[in-house]
């Protein structure tokens, strides 16, 4: 009897915390935490976090674990052989479900010279002028008025400090009416995602059991060039290549030795031209293998509102690649893209020789059915077929002898690509949050172009769905100079978050 009446009272207590849930105005709590949501997102912005430089990430970390801990949430920072990540977790009485949530919280480098303010770790306030220029306002401005299109200017304002404020602050507006998610929430932090987080995988596995969830959610990216609410089912991998050329031992007069001596730029130049034909197809057989778009597949990616001629302008292109017929098709297929070009010196350093070498960096875009190893394979195939000898090292006098053309590899593979279906559990639960908070369905993408190191978690916990919360706006400039967060996406952000944590699952 004491049983049955314990199970009656839960339930009751269920339906009256999901009649809450889904009468609060969303709108009205987010309006009403906004500016402490900005006081947060201030605070997180102030604290240097490039992750090529550890010692900046302690005061992050710490950061980050008090603020979880003045929330009552228990915290365990999980041990790697660099920055550890942190793992949150907040348990709720009677749930069933758990949702593990992933941010990550270091940045990029910052060239300060570029940034139009003092410091790209101090945020700052501004609105557009009259001549189309960002200019600053007092932060105080806030106080007084509000503009959508205002931004707050700093490193990491979009990716990824932004959406871990907007998540903190529905938190705090959540438990504000007295609520909790019926569902237990744990929360990861990566201090080390801009660098291709290369302790992730293996922490990953080791602390399996900790992590363990039924399904994911990354916080991160931006949303449709639209700037309308928007959720992404997967994210491309990626993977790098390092090529070297060589010609001669050291750089030589080229009134001397041209003509003689091979030039390594210009045989960089034709192997990479030679991976690609005029319309910016990859020529190497295979590359494309396993994927065969179904007119189903094609329907699905026609349903993103794309104004394809709005994406050149807005890109400063007059055509594309025909890798796919349309800007998502071709996300669909593993890209091959050079990053950066080196060799000898230009503009007031150039100089009259045939370099000694030259060198791009290559990345690879990777999606689920491209294994990295295979397409490795299939461009080293490609690169020996052009009459080359590689190297994995400086190439010996020996070797400068014995084989006419030498290229030096170095290759690395950072993480998979992952795809989870719209129909899955965590896509029906959150087209229902969105429609709460925005009273429509979201714009749903099959995948993302930007790579999240998501695939080593989906792999470790038993193939766990996993999907991604967009909330910035694109035109943020994410990893340049006057990176930004439009404060009309902010706000929408915490509406967002707000939404999914009050939405029974």
């Amino acid at each position: 009897m004491k049983k049955t009446f314990l199970l009656l009272l839960s339930a009751v207590f269920l339906h009256v915390q999901l009649f809450a849930q889904n009468s609060i105005d969303l709108k009205r709590v987010t309006e009403d935490h906004f500016p402490a949501g900005v006081s947060i997102l201030n605070e997180i912005l102030s604290m240097p976090n490039d992750s090529n430089i550890p010692e900046q990430l302690v005061a992050n970390v710490a950061w980050c674990k008090e603020n979880l801990e003045n929330r009552e949430w228990t915290t365990k920072q999980l041990e790697t052989s660099s920055s550890p990540l942190l793992l949150g977790q907040k348990y709720v009485p009677n749930a069933q479900k758990t949702v593990l949530f992933y941010f990550h919280i270091d940045g990029q480098p910052v060239d300060r010279k570029k940034w139009d303010q003092e410091d790209p770790y101090k945020p700052v306030l501004k609105k557009m002028n009259a001549q189309g220029k960002w200019e600053q306002i007092p932060m105080s401005s806030l106080d007084e008025s509000y503009d959508a299109d205002w931004r707050i200017f700093a490193r990491s304002a979009s990716d990824d400090k932004g959406p871990f404020a907007m998540f903190l602050t529905a938190w705090d507006a959540m438990v504000a009416q007295g609520m909790m998610p019926n569902y237990n929430v744990k929360v990861i932090l990566d201090f080390e995602e801009e660098i291709g987080s290369p302790n992730l995988g293996a922490a990953v596995n080791k602390y399996k059991a900790d992590l363990k969830a039924d399904m994911m959610l990354i916080m991160d990216g931006p949303r449709h060039l639209s700037n309308m609410p928007t959720i992404s089912f997967g994210a491309r991998g990626i993977s790098q290549i390092t090529l070297t050329t060589y010609g001669p031992r050291a750089a030589q007069h080229s009134g001397h030795y041209g003509n003689y001596a091979p030039n390594p730029a210009f045989r960089m130049s034709q192997l990479l031209a030679s991976m690609k034909d005029d319309e910016g197809r990859v020529t190497i057989p295979g590359y494309y293998d396993g994927i065969n778009l179904t007119q189903v597949e094609k329907d699905i990616l026609a349903q993103v509102p794309d104004d394809e001629n709005e994406i050149k302008r807005k890109i400063g292109i007059g055509t594309t690649d025909k890798v796919g017929n349309t800007y998502q098709e071709s996300l669909q297929y593993p890209s091959l893209n050079i990053r950066g070009l080196s060799s000898g010196w230009v503009g007031d350093e150039v100089r009259t020789i045939v370099p000694a070498d030259a060198t791009a960096e290559i990345d690879i875009r990777l999606v689920p059915e491209s294994d990295p190893e295979r397409l490795f394979a299939l461009i080293r195939k490609h690169i020996e077929d052009q009459g080359y000898h590689i190297l994995d090292a400086e190439p010996t006098d020996e070797e400068r002898v014995k084989y006419p053309k030498l290229i030096k590899w170095e290759g690395s593979i950072s993480y998979q690509a992952f795809r989870t279906p719209f129909d899955s559990e965590p896509g029906i639960w959150l087209n229902k949050a969105y429609v709460r908070a925005f009273g429509e369905d979201p714009i749903r993408k099959r995948i993302s172009g930007g790579s999240l190191p998501i695939a080593p978690f989906v792999e470790a916990l038993d193939n766990i769905p996993a999907v991604t919360v967009t909330t910035v706006n694109s035109d943020n400039n994410q990893h340049g100079p006057n990176e930004n967060i439009r404060l009309g996406n902010y706000k929408e952000g915490i509406l967002t978050a707000l939404s999914i944590l009050t939405q029974p699952l």
